[in-house]
């Protein structure tokens, strides 16, 4: 009998660093690892690290250090990063932080297993030399598809051929999602959510002077749409309900694959899902937005609509200077034509203050958009150099007592705004997908314009037992701060209405 070898994943980040923690999942529970929930019952516990912003950066040093104590009086023998982090600093986290007993990057997922196996063996896996991942792919978007590159999110190349999967759908272990096509990953859930999402492509073409992530993801590439399909539905027959489509720009879905327009077409297609009950797409560019993509989001039945739009900002100079376009008005009348075709539409967006050149007029601007724009939620960032970025290099630093100042003003100003908007939603009737039941809260689930995590919750009012993944119809009652009260209304799929079930 093979000896038991068990393994933790631990994710810190956004949904798309989710999402490689499950195909990481999928390619050791293929290749026999246990999977345990909690790193202190595990023999190797995986960090799968975020490298974005600098807090970023300390929770995961963090988690590592935490995940390194373990070995002092638990099961763990060893401890691995991966992730975005590991990628984009290599070597130098590994000699910065030994308590790290391998630094792997993406080019060590298709051997995922092989390279803990050493680890844990006491053996060394040399840390990766970080280099632009730019550079890895065609710079024309119709060459990529087929280059010969680790794409985290897509399965994994070499010389121009795809890794075969473990074994055929019969031989994987139950759970496990099998490879359905050339770039198809494998994978394994971590959870039992009934929302999942979904990667639509690895990387970014943008080059916006204060992000670093396309050096370290890489240049844009889409999956191919029957692999997003595959993937979506044997998500669905896991006991998925709601499926988030994210990316680094999901509106540039398509663009290596020929048709720009492509997300139009199979946003009707996964909502036709069996089992599916919503789809939400994340991260759209507003540069990006065309006419029948908002069409689709605003008038497709299981499509939320719901705009993730990236503003950043509204003063137009401070835009070019991140290398964006737009303005506040043009952000405007986009929000506009998105509320005239759905005026229950969900939007969101982040902003960043104190970008270096940013004066006091840019910042009323920025106030001004955020004012009349009525968004459900706002996340707003105080700007920090980062590693190689352009940004990093500009001379019109403000000061940083300044751009704590102006984060916590306009902070407050995303705080009332959101809490207005929230009332503002007392006495429509949403669609609520129930994520939780909990002694402190009750129900809770979430209407269309609230994706997970990120966008309040809604609190139901009803006499009925309602599990996770259920769909109900509610009223809006009351709100409190983004969050809203709702009474149910029917329970989808059961024919009972809330009189009936008390």
């Amino acid at each position: 009998m093979p000896e038991r070898r068990t393994v933790a994943l631990v994710t810190l980040g956004c949904a798309r660093n989710e999402v490689d923690s499950e195909e990481l999942a999928g390619r050791l529970a293929a290749d026999g690892w246990e999977l345990v929930e909690e790193a202190a019952d595990a023999d190797v516990a995986v960090v799968n690290t975020c490298g974005f912003v600098e807090a970023a950066k300390k929770d995961s040093v963090d988690a590592l250090l935490e995940a390194n104590d373990l070995k002092d009086h638990g099961r763990t023998q060893a401890v691995v990063a991966v992730g975005c982090m590991a990628e984009r600093y290599g070597k130098e986290l590994a000699e910065a932080l030994p308590e790290a007993d391998g630094v792997l990057g993406f080019d060590d997922y298709g051997d995922i297993s092989g390279r803990l196996q050493t680890i844990l063996s006491g053996g060394i896996h040399a840390s990766h030399t970080p280099r632009d991942r730019r550079k890895l792919l065609p710079i024309s978007p119709a060459e990529r598809q087929d280059a010969a590159v680790a794409l985290p999110g897509h399965a994994q190349t070499v010389s121009g051929e795809p890794t075969p999967p473990a074994g055929p759908p019969e031989d994987l272990p139950e759970g496990v999602a099998p490879a359905s096509g050339p770039r198809a990953p494998l994978r394994r859930r971590l959870g039992s959510s009934p929302v999942a999402s979904v990667k639509l492509a690895s990387g970014c073409d943008r080059r916006c002077t204060f992000c670093a992530i396309p050096s370290f993801r890489g240049s844009f590439i889409s999956r191919r749409p029957s692999d997003v399909l595959g993937e979506t539905r044997w998500l669905a027959g896991e006991g998925v309900k709601e499926i988030m489509l994210v990316s680094e720009n999901n509106t540039s879905y398509g663009k290596d694959l020929g048709d720009i327009r492509l997300l139009e077409t199979l946003l009707p297609e996964l909502a036709a899902v069996d089992g599916i009950e919503r789809i939400r797409v994340s991260y759209l560019q507003p540069a990006e937005m065309r006419p029948g993509l908002i069409d689709v989001l605003t008038g497709t039945d299981k499509v939320a609509p719901y705009f993730d739009l990236s503003f950043q900002h509204s003063a137009p100079g401070v835009l070019r200077s991140m290398r964006r376009f737009g303005g506040t008005d043009s952000f405007l009348e986009l929000l506009e034509t998105i509320r005239t075709k759905a005026p229950q539409a969900g939007a969101r967006s982040n902003f960043i203050v104190g970008f270096p050149g940013e004066s006091e007029s840019d910042l009323a601007e920025l106030e001004r958009f955020i004012t009349e724009a009525r968004l459900d939620a706002i996340g707003v960032f105080g700007y920090s150099d980062e590693d190689g970025t352009e940004a990093a290099s500009y001379e019109d630093k403000v000061d940083p007592d300044v751009v704590a100042e102006r984060l916590a003003r306009v902070t407050r100003l995303a705080e009332e705004l959101t809490a207005q908007r929230a009332e503002e939603r007392i006495g429509e009737t949403v669609r609520v997908l129930v994520d939780r039941t909990d002694d402190e809260d009750g129900v809770v689930g979430r209407a269309a314009h609230q994706a997970p995590e990120t966008d309040g919750v809604t609190l139901l009012s009803t006499g009925q037992e309602l599990e996770p993944g259920r769909m109900v119809e509610a009223k809006v009652v009351a709100s409190e701060g983004v969050d809203l009260v709702a009474e149910v209304l029917s329970v989808e799929g059961t024919g009972c209405t809330e009189e009936a079930g008390r």
